[in-house]
C-alpha cells in the first residue's frame, strides 16, 4: 500500500491541475494565471540567484494578495468550475418518455430552418450535465412534446412567451420564457441580447445553446462561452452534429474527465508492470 500511495497522490494532483488548466484555457483567468506564473518564475529565479531576501518576501506577500483578490476578480470562472465539478455528482432520475415524444435532430433542423425563413428570433438551451432548473424558475414550465407548430407559436411576437429562452431536457420542451444570464464578454458588444444571453448561460453551464437571428436568419451555437455562427443557407450537417451531442443518446452518458482517466490507467498499468518485473 505504501508503494501505491505516491502513485495515487500523483494521479489526484494530475486530475486537479489538468482540470484547472483545461477550464482556464482561453479565459481571462487562464491568461492572468499564465501571466502571474511567468512573472513569479522569472522573479523567483532572479531573487534566488542574487539572494534578494527582501524582494523574495515581497513576492510571497503579493502571491497571497493575488490569491485572495482572484476570488473576487474571477468569480464567474471559479463559479463555473465549481458548478461543473458538482454536476458529476448529480444522479438525477431521467424522465422516461416515449421514443416518439423525444426531439430528433432532423426535426429540430426543420424547425430552425422554418424560423430562419420567417426571420423569427429563437433561443434554445439544451440541458446536459449541469442542471438548468434554476433558470427555469424565471420562465413558464411546459414539459411538452416539441413540434414545429408549438415552437412557432412560442416565438411569434407579441405573444407572451416569445421573449427569453427555452430549456430542452431529455428531448422535450421543459420551459419557455426563461431569463438567461447575459455575458459581459466585450467581443459580443455588437451582438444582440439573445446572443449574449446564449453565451452567458454557456459560460455558467455545459449547455449547448442554439440561436436563430431575427435580423439575418442565421443560426448560431454557443458552448463553453464561445459562439459559432452559420449562414442560413449553410449545410445543416454542422448543426446536426451539435444537436446529436446535446440530445440524451449522447449527453446522458457523461464521463468524468475521460482523457485524464485514460492517462491514469496507463500510469497504473506501467506501475504494475514494473512491480511484477
Amino acid at each position: 500500500m505504501e508503494n501505491i500511495s505516491p502513485i495515487i497522490e500523483i494521479g489526484i494532483l494530475y486530475l486537479i491541475i489538468y482540470s484547472i488548466l483545461k477550464r482556464a484555457k482561453g479565459s481571462r483567468f487562464g491568461q492572468a494565471l499564465m501571466g502571474v506564473g511567468i512573472l513569479v518564475t522569472v522573479l523567483g529565479l532572479f531573487t534566488h540567484l542574487f539572494h534578494f531576501h527582501v524582494l523574495s518576501l515581497l513576492i510571497k506577500y503579493l502571491l497571497i494578495y493575488f490569491a485572495i483578490s482572484s476570488v473576487v476578480i474571477f468569480q464567474p470562472e471559479i463559479r463555473h468550475f465549481l458548478v461543473t465539478i458538482g454536476a458529476f455528482g448529480k444522479f438525477e432520475k431521467k424522465h422516461k418518455s416515449n421514443k416518439n415524444d423525444v426531439l430528433s435532430p432532423e426535426l429540430f433542423i426543420e424547425i430552425i430552418r422554418d424560423l430562419s425563413s420567417k426571420k423569427m428570433g429563437a433561443l434554445f438551451a439544451f440541458e446536459r450535465g449541469i442542471s438548468l432548473r434554476g433558470y427555469e424558475e424565471s420562465g413558464t414550465r411546459l414539459d411538452a412534446v416539441i413540434s414545429r407548430e408549438l415552437i412557432t407559436t412560442i416565438f411569434t411576437p407579441p405573444l407572451p412567451l416569445h421573449d427569453g429562452g427555452t430549456v430542452i431536457r431529455n428531448g422535450r420542451l421543459s420551459s419557455a420564457h426563461c431569463l438567461f444570464p447575459v455575458s459581459n464578454n466585450p467581443i459580443l458588444v455588437s451582438n444582440g441580447m439573445r446572443h449574449r444571453a446564449a453565451v452567458g448561460i454557456s459560460e455558467e453551464t455545459d449547455a449547448i445553446v442554439v440561436i436563430v437571428s431575427e435580423e439575418t436568419g442565421n443560426f448560431s451555437v454557443a458552448h463553453n462561452g464561445k459562439i459559432i455562427t452559420y449562414p442560413a443557407e449553410s449545410n445543416p450537417a454542422a448543426i446536426t452534429r451539435w444537436i446529436k451531442k446535446a440530445l440524451p443518446d449522447e449527453s446522458s452518458q457523461l464521463s468524468f474527465l475521460p482523457n485524464q482517466i485514460n492517462s491514469l490507467k496507463k500510469l497504473f498499468g506501467n506501475f504494475l508492470k514494473e512491480g511484477q518485473a
